[in-house]
């Protein structure tokens, strides 16, 4: 069993969910929090069991730390 990081990011019309440090794409979305996060975290066994294990590491290994940061452009 393995800890993976979840983002989970709120807009103006419900919640999207992603892991970070996984190869390929995986997405959850919900109308809440919970909603997101526990889609995001189906999504994920479902590209595990597809693809296999050797999708949680990462190429450089574990994500230790995910920060956010903010920008202008």
């Amino acid at each position: 069993m393995k800890q993976i990081k979840i983002i989970i990011e709120k807009h103006h019309d419900g919640y999207v969910g992603y892991p970070v440090g996984v190869k390929g794409v995986v997405v959850g979305e919900g109308d809440t929090y919970e909603e997101a996060l526990r889609d995001v975290q189906s999504a994920l066994k479902f590209h595990v069991e597809t693809f296999g294990t050797d999708v949680l590491d990462g190429d450089d290994g574990p994500v230790l730390e995910a920060f956010v940061a903010e920008t202008t452009v």
